[in-house]
């Protein structure tokens, strides 16, 4: 998101009629002030690097601007600074009018390649660098979900999105001006200062509702250094006044899917299938879970069911008896998780069950989720891998496989360590398994791997597919 920089130019004033009240002239005047000092920050164009901001107050005449700051906020335009007006510039925002829906910055800056680094340089007292760590890349994964961007974080050097928690003037022109005034700003792609955001040490950040939420800020501002600015849809995350969002389920609004979109295209997997669903200008359609082109996201076993992942929705399954099959929602039955389901699997010894979302997990004991979500770098995973595509637990090995692109990972249960050597090259160790991993699962004695429309069975001992059905016979098509 992007304020358009240059401090201060003047601004043409209309004159304004004030009770004769010495109280009410007071309370006019400082309504006043606040109007001009808010319309002076945020409706005046500025030249130069463009720059996004999200703040909590605030050339051509006050009416002018104040009817164009109406019109953006649906407000009834009248020019007059009316209580509904003044209510609305008191309220926590972020920086740059905008007349459309989603928005595109001035010249469409975007970034010309699809791996982009971040690096966290400077962090808050007010969390932990952990919690700091977990919001970024909740954050940034908010957005890759949508669009073919994969987000790598480094610890050294310079990196694409340079991201730190600045007090004061931090050397880029645009001072915080500490508690409850500019939150966070973050600039448009591009060299240099393209891509970084620095949010405001003054303020008090938090990963829940008191405070501000570090989420739902970087969030907002990531879209900013990806390229859009504002939205005039109050459901937009992208829209400029701060609205909490809670990380836990959180699904890109169509508004900010569409926007980034625009810019990027949406995401797809190796086999074509997108992993957030292109949202065409009237919403998408319901797929039709028996079509020749089902796939799963994620399949495990959870107690004694199958469980079967698409989209928003799963299967369950007992496990002879494919024609009993129950579809439910996710967020029905896991209010907790993202609606999507990357990866499951279950330690029946152990009683728990893991799901994957973006670079996090959960626990759960059946349906009950066992506390927050923690980072799947627990499992030891490099920085690089932003998420899993699929994951088998091998019962009588007591290890887990995690499929991430062509290649997987072995991690010991018993001892909850990565095991050396890995990653391995997926189809030469599983001969007759072709494509992407989607999902995978053990049971009699067979591993099956899915992959988009197919389903593999593999017999371990003979290492060798043995045979090949479609992913949707599983849930009685």
């Amino acid at each position: 998101m992007a304020v358009l920089p240059a401090p201060g130019l003047a601004v043409l004033v209309t004159a304004w009629a004030f009770s004769t009240a010495a109280p009410s002239l007071l309370a006019a005047t400082n309504s006043y002030h606040l109007a001009q000092a808010y319309l002076d920050k945020y409706y005046t164009k500025k030249g130069g690097q463009q720059i996004g901001e999200m703040v909590s107050r605030g050339g051509s005449s006050m009416v002018k601007k104040l009817k164009e700051l109406q019109a953006f906020f649906g407000l009834h335009v009248t020019g007059k600074l009316d209580q509904p007006t003044l209510e609305m510039i008191q309220k926590p925002r972020c920086g740059v009018p905008d007349v459309a829906n989603y928005r595109l910055f001035p010249g469409e800056p975007k970034w010309k390649k699809n791996t982009l680094t971040y690096r966290i340089s400077k962090y808050t007292p007010s969390l932990s660098a952990a919690a700091v760590d977990a919001a970024v890349e909740m954050a940034l994964c908010a957005w890759s979900s949508a669009v073919p961007l994969t987000f790598v974080r480094t610890d050294v050097g310079e990196a694409d999105i340079m991201v730190s928690f600045e007090t004061g003037d931090h050397g880029d022109s645009y001072p915080f001006d500490g508690p409850r005034g500019t939150l966070a700003h973050a600039f448009a792609p591009g060299e240099g200062l393209g891509g970084d955001t620095h949010f405001d040490n003054a303020e008090t950040w938090t990963l829940g509702m008191n405070g501000f939420n570090l989420f739902t800020v970087a969030a907002h501002e990531f879209g900013h250094a990806l390229g859009l600015a504002h939205s005039t849809d109050p459901s937009a995350l992208m829209y400029p006044t701060y609205k909490y969002q809670s990380p836990y389920g959180f699904q890109l609004p169509k508004d900010d899917v569409r926007g980034i979109q625009a810019l990027y295209g949406p995401r797809r997997t190796f086999l074509g299938k997108p992993t957030v669903p292109h949202i065409p200008p009237h919403g998408p359609s319901t797929p039709e879970h028996c079509d020749s082109s089902t796939s799963f996201d994620a399949v495990t076993m959870l107690g004694k069911e199958l469980l079967f992942f698409r989209d928003r929705i799963f299967w369950r399954r007992q496990v002879h008896q494919p024609l009993g099959v129950r579809p439910s929602t996710t967020t029905s039955s896991f209010p907790q998780l993202m609606a999507n389901v990357d990866a499951a699997y279950q330690v029946a010894e152990r009683g728990t069950a893991y799901f994957f979302k973006g670079p996090h997990y959960w626990v759960t004991r059946g349906f009950q989720m066992q506390g927050p979500p923690q980072t799947i770098y627990d499992f030891g995973f490099p920085r690089s891998v932003q998420r899993i595509d699929a994951a088998l637990h091998l019962q009588e090995a007591q290890r887990t496989l995690f499929f991430v692109g062509d290649e997987h990972y072995s991690y010991d249960e018993k001892k909850r360590k990565m095991e050396k050597d890995y990653p391995k090259n997926t189809e030469e160790e599983f001969s007759g398994v072709n494509g992407q991993i989607d999902a995978a699962v053990e049971l009699n004695g067979y591993i099956y791997f899915f992959s988009g429309p197919k389903s593999f069975k593999y017999d371990t001992e003979k290492e060798d597919v043995v045979g090949v059905v479609k992913s949707s016979s599983w849930i009685g098509c």
